[in-house]
């Protein structure tokens, strides 16, 4: 079997050469016009927003931190400015039904130009009525009004006191009204002298006052009759004045906005119902006392106005709003009320636009997260983008949760493209559990989360770098500092053939190598002040790792990195906080014992092992028996645990670690613990790769570091996992002058054998191992519990 020997120091980090640069520093560099790595993205991007159609929405998949949110508002902002600016949205007030204002849309710039000129309407007749009602003119036309029905009743006043008088009958005026009396020579007879008449003359003189008070009461019931034809003229006289005044202004905005026939009927409807109304423009302010304070009411005139929603001329091109607080109110809009004197109310210049609104015409961004957040938003969306139009209702109106009487506006159209910006989870779940997704958002757009590491992106790269240090005004880096961020760009990503496109990481590093360059007083940003920045980021998070490594130095978890062993393993998991990853040593061991193929995984039988590492332990089983017990039953019972663990175990890379560990246990051979071991297993026995491969071998070096390297120390790892080595310097040096080692396995006959020594075996052509190699000493001890069990059972048919 062929030696495995220690990978060379040039294989465990791929530098980058700082000569391949032209440049100094990136101030000599120009801005990147280009976004690099993201072809596959921003073509679907470009697609998403050039398709009009309906359900063409885009999502923007992709990590948070990757810099796709500006990446697409860089590219929306250039192609918006290009498109024609949107139509103006307003409402009005609907004259024929209060409650349900009417939607106008005007073109861009329209609308504030309407509102503006309906305000100065309102303010030019407030003053402008109020003095012609005022004028000499107007009081002598009531008052000539007023007098030709005064004269007329006069007139017929003294008509009937000429008829009375004939017959001797007197018509007198009182405080309450008209009398008629008995006269003689014009005098009113006094009662004691009417009472001294002949009857015949009585009776003549109550049938001429019964006759002349019926002409009375006849000329009295015509009176209100009168007075209200007279009321009806001076109105008449009122509309007519206020007509000449109003339809004069209205006529001069009917030639601003001949070419728009709703603001036409509009206005038609404005001048109707302030002729009728002429009487409130004659009202001057009220005062009221509430209290004790005293309140100026001011006729307002809302009836009039124009509630602009969305108008969007000040700035070219179509609209990209961003709304940070995708409430559903805030996307749809909302009804708002004020109080007045104890009541809540409403009308129609409260209601208040939405993020659908302002972005009509244009392009809305949210993040779905925060959308699926907010109760309602995310069905008030979906509402509003498969009908096309933006219906204003309250929560409490939309499920009938009041039935108080509120605003309906009418329905505003909507044109508009949609960009959710969210992490890959959400969009499966979303397309696997709501069925009306595919249909809205059929444009997702996959942001990279990596770029392939060559000359060409590394150039690439010191542009960003100088694109971004120029927009954060932070100093120029030379260019050994652009090697070194392009060197811990990989590192991130955990891959040396591999570059970062996580560009909050990558802004940060530069942020913080620019803070340390200044401390020290440097004119440009230095290697070394790239690496005091990571060292800086990585001396704040690493208080948890040197808590467990200081416990396991001090002996309080076992980790032996000398001597042999069997059946004990150094595996190496990693934890995860906060955006920081380390190592953790952990001890595996492995027994095994007479029984009938049972492998206990002690972490599945208290419910601490998760699904992929249970898989991981099942694997062990089907490799046994396939290798060692293909023609006779498996009579073994294992168990395999990780000591000293006490939280949830997952994740398969340390099942090559636990099938050495069974097969030292069952050769009864030791294993060197001056070595740990990383790698998933298949059921051939291949080394498989895994994650965080840095990390682990960071991790184990820095307890054997520690303790002392005795240069036996190592980390074995799969080939697989070789192109992703990206160590840190102390590894590499440490590797290079032969104090610490790192091998690369490929299948666990290699791993074995590195871990205890002895030559792990090849079968021959009958399937028999060489004497003294491991594979021979597994194959002989389960062939002797094969023996045990046979014979148990043998003694067992005879009792």
């Amino acid at each position: 079997m062929t030696t495995i020997l220690p990978l060379e120091p040039q294989r465990l980090y791929l530098s980058c050469d700082a000569d391949q640069f032209t440049f100094q520093t990136t101030a000599e560099l120009p801005d990147l016009t280009e976004i690099i790595g993201q072809a596959r993205a921003m073509d679907a991007v470009h697609f998403g927003s050039g398709i009009r159609q309906e359900g063409y929405n885009l999502f923007v998949l992709g990590s948070p931190g990757m810099g796709k949110y500006s990446l697409v508002q860089q590219f929306l902002e250039k192609k918006a400015s290009k498109e024609s600016e949107p139509a103006d949205w307003c409402y009005l007030n609907n004259f024929a039904q209060p409650h349900k204002p009417k939607v106008l849309k005007l073109p861009p710039g329209r609308g504030e130009e309407l509102r503006i000129h309906m305000e100065r309407l309102v303010d030019y007749l407030r003053s402008a009525i109020p003095a012609q009602f005022e004028s000499e003119e107007y009081r002598n036309r009531v008052s000539a009004i007023q007098q030709e029905y005064n004269e007329q009743q006069e007139r017929e006043i003294k008509e009937l006191g000429e008829e009375a008088e004939k017959k001797e009958i007197v018509l007198l005026r009182t405080p309450e009204g008209f009398a008629l009396a008995p006269s003689h020579n014009r005098e009113v007879i006094p009662p004691e002298e009417y009472d001294k008449l002949p009857q015949a003359e009585k009776d003549r003189i109550e049938a001429a006052i019964a006759e002349l008070q019926a002409h009375l009461e006849k000329m009295l019931s015509h009176l209100p009759q009168r007075r209200r034809e007279r009321s009806e003229r001076i109105k008449q006289l009122n509309r007519a004045i206020m007509l000449s005044i109003v339809e004069h202004m209205i006529n001069e905005l009917r030639a601003i906005y001949a070419d728009l026939p709703e603001v036409l009927d509009f206005l038609a409807a404005v001048q109707r119902d302030m002729v009728l109304h002429v009487d409130d423009f004659r009202k001057p302010d009220e005062t009221v006392n509430i209290s004790g304070m005293t309140v100026v009411s001011h006729q307002t005139f809302i009836n009039y106005h124009v509630n602009v929603l969305a108008s969007n001329h000040k700035k070219p091109g179509a609209p990209i709003i961003s709304e940070d607080n995708p409430t559903y109110s805030n996307l749809v809009g909302r009804v708002e009320h004020i109080a007045q004197f104890g009541a809540l109310v409403t009308n129609f210049t409260l209601i208040k636009p939405g993020a659908l609104h302002r972005a009509n015409g244009g392009y809305l961004l949210l993040d779905v997260r925060k959308v699926l957040m907010q109760p309602f938003a995310w069905e008030g969306l979906k509402r509003a983008l498969q009908s096309r139009k933006i219906h204003i209702e309250s929560l409490g109106q939309l499920y009938s949760l009041v039935s108080t009487v509120s605003l309906e506006p009418e329905p505003v159209p909507l044109d508009v493209k949609v960009v959710l910006f969210g992490d890959r989870l959400f969009y499966y779940l979303l397309q696997e559990y709501d069925p009306e997704f595919g249909e809205l958002f059929k444009v997702a757009a996959d942001f990279e989360e990596t770029i392939e590491r060559n000359t060409e992106t590394h150039l690439l790269y010191a542009q960003l770098i100088a694109t971004l240090t120029r927009k954060e005004k932070l100093l120029p880096y030379d260019r050994q500092a652009v090697a070194r961020v392009i060197e811990r760009s990989a590192r991130l990503v955990g891959d040396s053939a591999k570059l970062s496109m996580h560009m909050r990481s990558i802004a940060d590093l530069l942020r913080e190598a620019d803070y340390w360059a200044r401390e020290a007083g440097h004119e440009v940003v230095l290697a070394n002040d790239v690496q005091q920045a990571i060292d800086s980021q990585i001396r704040r998070q690493d208080r948890v790792r040197d808590r467990l490594y200081e416990a396991i130095l001090r002996g309080t978890l076992m980790i032996d990195t000398q001597g042999g062993v069997t059946g004990q393993v150094n595996g190496l998991s990693v934890i995860e906080l906060g955006g920081f990853a380390f190592a953790q040593p952990t001890r595996i061991t492995a027994t095994t014992r007479f029984g009938k193929g049972d492998l206990v995984n002690i972490e599945r039988e208290v419910k601490l092992s998760g699904a992929i590492h249970s898989k991981g332990v099942l694997i062990l089983s089907a490799f046994l028996a396939a290798r060692y017990a293909k023609n006779q039953p498996l009579a073994l019972s294992a168990s395999l645990a990780f000591e000293q663990s006490y939280g949830m175990i997952e994740g398969d890379s340390a099942s090559m670690a636990e099938l050495c560990a069974l097969l030292s246990n069952l050769a009864n051979v030791p294993i060197n613990q001056s070595l740990a071991i990383t790698g998933s297993v298949n059921q051939l026995g291949q080394a498989q790769a895994i994650g965080a491969v840095n990390e682990k071998i960071e991790g184990f070096f820095d307890i054997c570091a520690a303790r002392g390297l005795t240069g036996q120390q190592g980390v074995l790892i799969p080939v697989a996992n070789v192109q992703h080595l990206m160590l840190r310097k102390n590894v590499v040096d440490a590797a290079a002058a032969g104090r610490f080692h790192i091998y690369a396995v490929e299948n666990v006959d290699h791993a074995i054998a590195l871990l205890t020594g002895l030559p792990a075996g090849e079968a021959d052509a009958n399937g028999e191992y060489p004497e003294g190699s491991i594979n021979y000493l597994v194959a002989a001890r389960l062939t002797e519990l094969t023996k045990i069990s046979k014979s148990l059972a043998q003694q067992g048919g005879k009792n």
